[in-house]
């Protein structure tokens, strides 16, 4: 949610905001908060006017009563009552705008880095750099369903049968491979000065709506039947929502977390081959990193965050891409925006397996996120980024440490969570 401080002194730019994200339709938005702000600001002055002479009024009334000039005290009274009336209908009034400023406030788009590639959707992405040398082998490298199912490691029939579609059992080494990529990604950012979390699964609704838009709510979120909470998409949510209404001592900051969660997403379903595995599912474990910090600190922390997710991937011998997302492609909430994808050699492509977010102070002023400094008390700002999200991590490490026998490397720094394991093998 933007400051309602750049409707109302640079509309132009907010509207060429909307206009650079191809979402012309919300151009009417600008004009009506405008307006209704006006109007709330018309009903201020009078109700602080009707206060103040009513305060004076009613200050009269005892000394017309002291020199018995009962019917010009009555007079009085009967007019206090008026504007008594008056008030509470404009205060009604001020609540009813105010809501409906909120409501079209949220969906207004953040205003996004003048960096962001203007593009109209995810086919207009702008690749920056490659880390590693994308090789793809001599030899057929299977799919990675049929890889993990070669070592009894996946059953994706028994979890229909227990949950539908979307869902899946990891058992043997291929679960605990999986384990590893997730206990190694916490160590290692905790090795790297972040601090370690395990949130809580579930939030409540307001919460769903400080740290997210509504399309992405409705497209992602689960709701618990019954009860005002959502299962969590990333952990980042409850992470983001702990420190909702809270100042924030400035010597705290920057703030910055690793957390480890299962993540619930709506989204999977057949859209071909590549669901049959694990790259669409309903439910995955990720490990995320979350950042509040100072406005002037957000750019490089952005820089420091995904950067951290590329070293990772390229300590399990993966190589990866960054990717820069565009106007089109960048959610409302987002000031910018990259994805981290890895090579397939299988594919011949990269996938995406991480994507990190600079949101500006888009959720702090949803949250109530703030500090306070010599100027007073202002918002701070929020980010996120993937560390690893298993399983997608999981098809990379399979795909591009797949050796011709069968058998499957395990990167030099995931063996001492293998048990000493160098490599797992087809029984």
């Amino acid at each position: 949610m933007i400051d309602i401080k750049l409707i109302r002194e640079n509309p132009d730019l907010v509207k060429e905001n909307i206009k650079k994200k191809f979402q012309d339709e919300k151009l009417v938005l600008v004009d009506e908060v405008k307006a209704l702000d006006v109007r709330v600001r018309e009903v201020q002055v009078r109700v602080d006017g009707l206060k103040a002479e009513k305060n004076k009024l009613s200050a009269s009334i005892g000394k017309l009563m002291k020199d018995k000039m009962v019917d010009e005290a009555d007079k009085i009274k009967a007019e206090i009552a008026t504007m008594t009336d008056e008030i509470k209908a404009l205060e009604d009034e001020q609540v009813v705008l105010s809501k409906q400023i909120k409501e079209k406030m949220l969906v207004i788009p953040q205003i996004m880095d003048p960096s962001v590639p203007i593009g109209k959707d995810d086919s207009e992405n702008v690749e920056v750099q490659r880390f590693g040398e994308p090789v793809v082998p001599d030899y057929e490298i299977p799919y990675h369903a049929d890889i993990a199912m070669a070592f009894n490691g996946l059953d994706k029939e028994a979890a229909g049968r227990t949950s539908g579609e979307g869902f899946y059992y990891l058992m043997g080494d291929i679960a605990r491979l999986h384990e590893a990529m997730i206990a190694y990604a916490r160590d290692y950012m905790i090795d790297h000065g972040f601090t370690y979390a395990i949130p809580p699964f579930m939030i409540h609704s307001d919460v769903v709506t400080g740290v997210m838009s509504f399309p992405e709510m409705e497209a992602m979120m689960y709701k618990i039947e019954g009860e005002d909470l959502y299962l969590i998409g990333t952990s980042e949510h409850s992470m983001i929502g702990k420190f909702k209404d809270q100042i924030i001592k400035k010597e705290s900051l920057p703030i910055n977390m690793t957390s480890y969660s299962p993540c619930f997403r709506k989204e999977g379903g057949s859209h071909g081959l590549e669901e049959r595995g694990l790259y669409r599912v309903h439910q995955f474990e990720k490990q995320e990193m979350i950042v509040i910090c100072e406005p002037e600190e957000s750019m490089d922390w952005y820089n420091k965050m995904w950067k951290l997710t590329v070293d990772l991937f390229r300590q399990w011998d993966i190589p990866v891409r960054q990717l820069e997302c565009c106007s089109g492609d960048l959610a409302d909430l987002k000031v910018k925006s990259c994805d981290i994808e890895a090579w397939s050699p299988r594919q011949k492509k990269y996938f995406e397996v991480a994507s990190c977010s600079n949101l500006g102070d888009a959720q702090a002023r949803r949250l109530g996120i703030r500090t306070k400094g010599e100027k007073g008390t202002y918002y701070l700002h929020t980010l996120n980024n993937t560390v690893v999200a298993t399983p997608r991590g999981l098809i990379a490490l399979l795909e591009n440490n797949y050796q011709e026998d069968g058998s499957v490397k395990i990167p030099k720094v995931l063996q001492p969570y293998m048990g000493g394991k160098t490599v797992i093998s087809v029984k």
